[in-house]
């Protein structure tokens, strides 16, 4: 999972050189979060040397980082491997609580998982991606993912519903860096073709995922849409695409699907979220 800092500065032992280019920012500051984001679940434990080489900075300033790290609880070492200890996960669970759905969202989810007995999750978009912060498995998931984990948006319809629904200035964003990655071959292949599936999730309501990441596996996912009508995230139901045909995702999966994503919504709005 991949942490972003937030809350009381830590005391850095660092030269706090200021990069002065008109904005705000502190090189060290900026440093030191870099090389937090090394730590993921590809690599949960690693060296100095390795943390400097995944960072791009050299080694003495990786090592005087994760010395600090270590110092404050939000790594520990066992003399070579350094690794993110729980007070890190403080920060994620920061992060989740501050969402304006996520505890209104968690009971919906389990109750629509109970109902279909597939796995649901609900993600937000971070950059080209989609990063899952609430997920209810069931027991014959057909795919391995946890809260935190992170796919690129053109291959899931989470990702599709949540676009499809954005602002034009989100949109724009996402479409200047995407890569459209081949990762089976349904993937939607390029920016033409993506703007029209989000179209179509414009006009039904919901997007659909046809073995675009995994082959086998199928999706459909509703937005989560504050009172302007633009989305804040989405949830989606995955399916064996063996198990569940594509008709039935759609004709009984997706109506069921949008009554959750809307009761959410209008929960969020007389919340005051």
């Amino acid at each position: 999972m991949t942490f972003a800092i937030a809350g009381p500065a830590l005391p850095l032992t660092l030269d706090m050189e200021a990069t002065m280019g008109g904005t705000d920012e502190i090189g060290a500051v900026v440093k030191a979060l870099n090389v937090l984001q090394v730590f993921s679940s590809e690599l949960p434990r690693a060296s100095i040397s390795e943390v400097a080489e995944a960072s791009g900075y050299t080694r003495p300033t990786a090592r005087r980082i994760l010395m600090t790290y270590e110092q404050h609880g939000f790594l520990a070492t066992d003399g070579k491997y350094f690794w993110p200890t729980p007070k890190v996960l403080r920060l994620g669970f920061t992060y989740l609580s501050s969402l304006p759905y996520w505890d209104i969202a968690q009971p919906h989810l389990r109750l629509l998982a109970d109902e279909l007995e597939e796995s649901c999750s609900l993600a937000t978009l971070d950059g080209t991606e989609v990063v899952y912060v609430a997920r209810v498995a069931v027991r014959r998931s057909v795919i391995q993912l946890n809260v935190g984990s992170r796919l690129p948006a053109h291959a899931t319809s989470l990702g599709k519903a949540i676009l499809a629904f954005s602002t034009q200035a989100t949109l724009d964003d996402y479409l200047a860096h995407a890569t459209f990655e081949q990762l089976t071959p349904n993937t939607v292949p390029d920016r033409t073709r993506f703007s029209e599936q989000l179209e179509q999730a414009r006009v039904e309501g919901f997007a659909i995922n046809d073995g675009e990441r995994e082959i086998g596996v199928s999706s459909v996912a509703a937005p989560l849409l504050s009172p302007a009508g633009v989305a804040l995230g989405a949830i989606n139901v995955s399916v064996n695409s063996l198990r569940v045909p594509f008709d039935t995702l759609k004709t009984q999966y997706a109506p069921r699907l949008l009554e959750t994503a809307r009761a959410i919504s209008e929960e969020m709005s007389y919340s005051g979220r």
